[in-house]
């Protein structure tokens, strides 16, 4: 059975957090930030999307949280890459180049 649309939005929303997190731990707005820079703003997140997938990926053990402050002084939810979030997102980061190429010899063939 194909992937559908929503499921292929869903996981590659699920890599871009995971990728935001890669480097360092950030709460949801820096998060959305370091996609939208990421992207050079040629997509952004909606907080609408964003939320779910991070209480969705901390479910699965991928992400995890702690309370801090941000950069403005207030109390802020800080997320973090766990180690096996580390490797899905490499698995994820495999899977999207294979798909990625895969599209791009097909358009050029078409």
């Amino acid at each position: 059975m194909a992937t559908s649309p929503n499921d292929l939005l869903q996981g590659t929303l699920n890599l871009l957090v995971l990728r935001a997190l890669r480097d360092e731990s950030r709460h949801g707005w820096g998060i959305q930030q370091r996609i939208n820079q990421l992207a050079e703003d040629a997509l952004s997140v909606n907080q609408g999307s964003l939320y779910p997938a991070l209480i969705r990926l901390e479910k699965q053990g991928l992400i995890k949280s702690k309370w801090g402050k941000s950069e403005a002084g207030r109390r802020a939810k800080y997320y973090s890459l766990t180690a096996r979030g580390r490797r899905q997102m490499d698995t994820e980061t495999k899977i999207w180049e294979k798909f990625s190429n895969t599209i791009n010899l097909i358009l050029k063939l078409a």
